[in-house]
């Protein structure tokens, strides 16, 4: 019997039992869509996180006070000696460097005549827009000249200007931050959340003017306290000249012998931190998902054996009239991988469906990877060659006598 007429009759087997040729791809289907919507997703995931940190801006260093290991421990206090006057020496003393822009942020009550919103409040300088590649709506952003008199000024984010403002125009108008007013001048666009501050939800200060009026109290010793400094570099290339200059320069002005009370993280870093926890979270997923995989082979070789036993009349029937047991094991094969690969076909569609809609439903762009379906659909072929190889053994080793008589 050659091969085409053993698939005919495998094809014709499995559509008069239709009901347990589907039930039987259940756990294929499953699995293979399972393994190609968790990659996808894992792919989404990466994606998403790098383009938010692509907009963190250009050549960017990130300054942030308290040694790397104090910040791992986390239950250690982090010091508080990284102030606006370190931003400032940056600025003049490495050339390396094209802008400087301090951070402190707290949260804070923001208040328009009869509407209120809990909102980020930000201070910084007047080099934040550029350094952080941040583009204005309306109006203007900070001055040199407001940091330096301390200027009640205040530029919102495009959320919270809806939020507070709805159809009035915010420019020229006044809010208030713990009693002191403050002049809106300028709107800035939309550009999302990062570094864990949605800066759409914001409303940014100058950083002396917030020192002075909002958070004086937690003014560092050493001058105006800050979260962090972004630090722009000239070129990709001088990253890690600007990183060396910018810790010597660091070492110097807080007097430092042992260990550094800051650490330098780089956009690279970053990026490459965040591809290795989402690359180890999408094998997990995948490899979670393909268990099912597993499952649904074993699920085929149990079918197969009840085949078996419900088939052996056909069996010793066949053997009788001249079949060999080539002929028997080559068509319960072809039986189970035809099972494996329709599961695996309609688990790829149902994966790709579910792709989409994870596209459609959040900011995941969840790519449909060849390579998953390749590999999907492939093992799916090869678990209905390994789990149906022993239910083939089984009926290619009867004996027509016996088989005939047990029938």
């Amino acid at each position: 019997m050659d091969f085409t007429e053993s698939l005919q009759m495998a094809v014709k087997t499995l559509t008069a039992n239709k009901l347990r040729s589907s039930l039987t791809m259940l756990g294929i289907i499953i699995g293979n869509a399972s393994v190609i919507a968790m990659v996808g997703i894992g792919e989404g995931a990466q994606k998403y996180i790098n383009e938010q940190l692509q907009t963190l801006g250009p050549n960017v260093l990130f300054i942030v006070p308290g040694n790397r290991q104090t910040r791992e421990l986390g239950g250690l206090e982090i010091p508080r000696t990284l102030v606006v006057a370190d931003a400032d020496a940056i600025q003049a003393q490495v050339p390396t460097v094209v802008g400087v822009a301090p951070e402190f942020s707290s949260r804070d009550l923001i208040v328009f005549r009869n509407r209120s919103a809990n909102a980020s409040v930000v201070g910084t300088n007047e080099q934040f827009l550029t350094v952080r590649s941040f583009e204005m709506a309306q109006g203007r952003f900070l001055s040199k000249l407001d940091l330096d008199r301390h200027s009640q000024v205040a530029v919102l984010g495009a959320t919270l200007a809806e939020r507070l403002f709805d159809q009035t125009p915010p420019i020229g108008q006044s809010i208030r931050i713990r009693g002191a007013s403050f002049e809106i001048v300028g709107i800035m666009a939309r550009k999302g959340s990062n570094l864990g501050l949605d800066y759409d939800d914001a409303v940014i200060l100058p950083i002396t003017t917030q020192a002075s009026r909002l958070v004086g109290q937690r003014q560092s010793p050493y001058g105006i306290e800050v979260a962090f400094i972004s630090v722009s570099a000239e070129s990709r290339e001088s990253m890690s000249r600007a990183e060396f200059q910018i810790t010597n320069l660091l070492r110097l002005r807080h007097n430092i012998r042992d260990e550094d009370d800051f650490f330098i993280q780089s956009q690279d870093t970053l990026l490459n931190i965040a591809g290795t926890i989402t690359g180890a979270l999408t094998v997990m997923l995948a490899a979670i998902a393909g268990i099912s995989l597993l499952v649904g082979g074993i699920g085929i070789m149990n079918i197969m054996l009840v085949s078996v036993r419900e088939r052996t009349q056909e069996i010793g029937l066949r053997k009788a009239i001249g079949a060999s047991q080539q002929d028997i094991l080559a068509q319960f094969l072809i039986e189970a991988i035809i099972l494996s690969i329709a599961g695996g076909i309609v688990g790829t569609g149902l994966g790709i469906s579910g792709i989409l809609v994870i596209s459609t439903l959040t900011p995941f762009e969840a790519g449909v990877s060849m390579g998953a379906i390749a590999i999907a659909v492939g093992v799916s072929g090869g678990i209905g060659l390994f789990f149906g190889v022993f239910p083939a053994r089984q009926a290619a080793k009867l004996d027509p006598i016996v088989a005939l008589r047990t029938a």
